[in-house]
């Protein structure tokens, strides 16, 4: 008997050892927390402190909304949460406790759905985006004052490695609704991405201008939110791209006046809005889970004005790219542009991210390539 106590012993140590093996931590998990817990197939697990708490409900965005959940409340005031495998990629959730929305204390934030919003990240099994060792350039926050949306705008600037030792070109690159100027630096990694490629002499050094993608007056920002709204301010982050933005960089950094320019989502309209506006300055845009506003399906260009393109003599290179999974919405919105490119037989170069949504997996997998294919002349 005492034999067969000693192995149930051994047998179950072994065993909670071999679960404890299984689920690894989020990399977003906050340094010494232990949650939230992913394992090779995708299943997570969460464990938070909510003493008070009637009622603890796992909610997410788009790549959350079809997993499956399990609660447990524990003793000492924990609850365990678990779900049925979430697919790769990055993805915004958060705990509905008694009827508020309530971040994760376990995790980091990130600005998602106009808010600071915990995140967890499903292994893909890639490592293009991870911290390497090599050298390492550095991101600064700088300025305008606008006289276009009359107040300051923040932004940001990423600096390569070898900034300072020769004029280096800029890419303009826009986040997505409901996030900030933030997004491209903390869920995108875009730094480690660029810097990865800059390592192994697959992309040019290069200039990151990531600015905030709401452009609106005082008066204007009283406007409903509607696509007529977000069309205006796109017009609006024209205009400050080019009477105010562009300027300014290339008065305070070493740029050699070589531009590209590309965004996710809502930001990929305003890349596009800006970039087939003025072909003759942006030698390529990259349109990442593109979206179309202020037309219909008569004309769903009528505020794009993309037959620019036709006519410039530059022909800045396009880049499209798309999750296989995201909704019929970006389907369409993607199946517009590239149908119009075939008919009038202007090049670009089309991308689908295999396994994922409309989330930063995706858009990381699209920069990575959009930046190997720019300022090549």
């Amino acid at each position: 008997m005492r034999n067969f106590k000693i192995l149930t012993s051994i047998f179950c140590f072994y065993s909670a050892f071999l679960f404890s093996q299984h689920y690894k931590t989020s990399i977003t998990a906050l340094q010494g927390k232990d949650f939230p817990k992913v394992d090779e197939e995708g299943n997570t697990r969460f464990k938070v402190y909510f003493p008070d708490a009637q009622s603890v409900v796992l909610e997410g965005g788009d790549g959350m909304k079809d997993v499956k959940s399990s609660v447990k409340k524990k003793d000492g005031g924990f609850w365990e949460i678990t779900t049925s495998p979430v697919e790769v990629g990055f993805h915004y959730y958060w705990f509905n406790v008694d009827g508020k929305r309530t971040n994760d204390p376990n995790t980091k934030l990130y600005f998602g759905y106009g808010q600071p919003t915990s995140g967890i990240e499903i292994p893909s099994g890639e490592d293009f985006f991870f911290k390497k060792n090599g050298k390492h350039g550095k991101i600064v926050d700088d300025y305008i004052d606008s006289g276009i949306t009359l107040g300051k705008r923040n932004f940001k600037v990423y600096l390569p490695p070898h900034y300072g030792t020769q004029k280096m070109p800029v890419l303009y690159l826009y986040h997505g609704t409901g996030e900030d100027s933030t997004g491209w630096e903390k869920q995108g990694y875009m730094m480690n991405i660029l810097e990865n490629l800059f390592a192994g002499n697959k992309a040019k050094e290069m200039i990151v201008v990531m600015d905030y993608g709401v452009a609106l007056n005082p008066e204007e920002e009283k406007m409903p939110d509607t696509e007529e709204r977000t069309v205006l301010s796109a017009k609006n982050l024209e205009k400050i791209m080019m009477q105010e933005l562009i300027p300014h960089i290339e008065s305070t950094y070493f740029t050699n006046r070589k531009k590209a320019i590309a965004g996710l989502s809502r930001g990929s309209y305003q890349a596009m809005q800006i970039g087939v506006s003025h072909p003759e300055v942006f030698s390529a845009i990259g349109a990442f889970s593109p979206v179309l506003y202020g037309g219909d399906t008569s004309d769903p260009f009528r505020e794009l004005k993309i037959s620019n393109l036709l006519q410039s003599k530059q022909k800045p290179l396009f880049f499209i790219g798309i999750g296989e999974k995201e909704d019929s919405r970006f389907v369409d919105f993607n199946n517009t542009i590239t149908h119009y490119l075939d008919q009038n037989k202007y090049p670009y170069t089309a991308y689908h991210s295999p396994q994922t949504y409309h989330e930063w997996l995706t858009w990381r997998r699209c920069l990575y390539r959009f930046a190997q294919l720019i300022f090549k002349k």
